[in-house]
């Protein structure tokens, strides 16, 4: 009776948590961000509590885990509002290389060190940092790189994000916020009017949050 309990409520959670993630949203492994990482764990943590307990009332980790779902929602649709309580739950992605050279400052910053990035780098299918023209990591940790070629590419730079002009980027191309609104107004385009757009090649590219679907 014992080893059926078990069994049924093995069951009964793989169908429940399966319906939970689908309502959370689709997100692979690979890309889970810091909060959706103890979403998962405390959700995989009650539901195996629950099955171990066999005994206790399966309400006391079906309501807690439908509290993690709403939490965790809500979390997703206030930052999806809130930039920068975005940035402040999940960071800013960090670049470690720019143009072939190791940014050590920022490697500090972000506790990431030499053999991590070589770990990765060869993940990736390059032998060495040689080969690599920018390196950023991502912040569910993972490391985009973008190698040399024989054409010289320029990496696109975020320039505003939800109506938001980027001040990183901004430092980084030495530039102020007049410049991007000169940027904007060359394009008859207000602030206001930009969900997104990156500077590459010395041009601005813009979505507008008319264009979204």
């Amino acid at each position: 009776m014992e080893l059926l309990m078990i069994i049924i409520r093995t069951f009964f959670f793989y169908f429940f948590i399966f319906i939970v993630y689908r309502i959370m949203g689709k997100r692979e492994v690979g890309q889970l961000g810091i909060i959706d990482l103890i979403v998962s764990i405390l959700i995989a943590e009650l539901a195996v509590i629950s099955i171990e307990n066999y005994d206790n009332n399966i309400f006391k980790s079906i309501i807690p885990i439908i509290t993690l779902c709403l939490i965790q929602i809500s979390l997703a649709y206030i930052t999806l509002k809130n930039p920068k309580l975005r940035i402040a739950l999940d960071g800013n992605p960090a670049v470690i290389i720019k143009e072939g050279k190791i940014n050590y400052h920022e490697m500090t910053k972000q506790k990431y060190n030499l053999d991590d990035l070589i770990s990765q780098i060869r993940e990736k299918g390059y032998k060495n940092i040689e080969e690599i023209e920018y390196a950023i990591l991502e912040n569910n940790g993972t490391l985009s790189v973008f190698p040399y070629t024989k054409e010289k590419k320029e990496l696109p730079l975020p320039l505003i994000l939800d109506n938001r002009i980027e001040k990183d980027t901004l430092k980084e191309l030495n530039k102020d916020e007049e410049w991007v609104i000169k940027l904007l107004k060359n394009k008859n385009i207000k602030l206001e009017e930009v969900f997104y757009a990156f500077y590459k090649n010395n041009n601005i590219f813009v979505i507008k949050n008319k264009d979204l679907l």
